[in-house]
């Protein structure tokens, strides 16, 4: 298909992870209502962002995927004829957990899972202490509608991962994320680190040639005003739309699929790639003798 309308759902949510989850597919039903194909839903949807702080209570909110959360997105994916990306709190064993992201397809089939590479800790994303780093490696997923790459949130600030996923064949880039603003910092701060988020972003668009879609959480939790500010950006790094800083919005952008071979024949950044020089990048530093 060179034509993909791809839904973004950015909403707030609650302690309640159950009304969280109908939440979502509540939403999922109005996008695809609206004509989107592909839907994705922001990182950890079916909570509150837990990793504000460091308590074990919270390793209860953890899952199987596939599990109870996957199974009622598949159905409702089946039901509606849309590929749902769903990023949940994966508990792979005892003690063992992952920050994971399920693609589910437009037949309700589970194609598999991500689980996020860069794992960050900051104050007030203690993510360290709740996930194991992803052991799968990059992914792509070939749904119906599109051949898809999910990375997640802190992975959105590293063009190796956005690299190797554009290299395996995807598509279309999706982030599922959950930033925001700590309460107590001024406006040209909050204004800066917004637009390195976008500009990073986009950057991926633009190197690769694909069309970028990132999700990101509104409301105020815990100290931090999530920033929403999901926003799509075509692949030269057009931001074709933005959403709202503080609204819940449900936006479906029709993607021209077509355009990659435009930009990637007028502007080869692939066709001159020296991979024979980039032995180097393996290295954390290059220190010098």
């Amino acid at each position: 298909m060179s034509n993909v309308k791809v839904g973004l759902v950015q909403m707030s949510c609650t302690a309640d992870k159950q009304q969280n989850l109908d939440k979502a597919i509540a939403k999922v039903r109005e996008a695809a209502q609206q004509g989107a194909q592909i839907v994705c839903l922001q990182e950890l949807f079916t909570s509150l962002y837990f990793c504000d702080e460091e308590n074990y209570d919270n390793f209860q909110l953890a899952e199987a995927i596939p599990g109870p959360s996957t199974d009622a997105i598949s159905a409702v994916a089946a039901e509606l004829g849309v590929v749902v990306i769903a990023s949940l709190f994966e508990k792979r064993a005892m003690g063992v957990y992952h920050n994971t992201t399920a693609v589910l397809d437009a037949d309700g089939t589970y194609l598999g899972k991500y689980r996020k590479m860069h794992i960050p800790d900051d104050p007030g994303f203690y993510e360290k202490f709740y996930f194991t780093p992803g052991d799968l490696g990059y992914k792509v997923f070939k749904t119906k509608f599109a051949t898809i790459g999910v990375l997640i949130c802190w992975d959105q600030w590293y063009p190796e991962a956005a690299r190797i996923t554009a290299l395996m064949g995807a598509e279309i880039l999706f982030y599922p994320t959950a930033i925001g603003w700590a309460t107590t910092q001024d406006e040209a701060t909050n204004t800066e680190q917004y637009n390195a988020w976008q500009t990073i972003q986009r950057s991926h668009a633009i190197a690769n040639g694909v069309h970028v879609v990132s999700v990101n959480r509104s409301g105020h939790e815990a100290g931090v005003d999530f920033w929403g500010g999901s926003f799509v950006a075509n692949p030269f790094g057009r931001v074709l739309y933005q959403a709202s800083h503080t609204d819940e919005e449900i936006i479906v952008q029709d993607l021209d699929l077509n355009k990659s071979d435009y930009y990637r024949s007028h502007w080869p950044f692939l066709r001159d790639r020296r991979i024979d020089s980039y032995q180097p990048i393996t290295k954390r530093l290059i220190d010098g003798d």
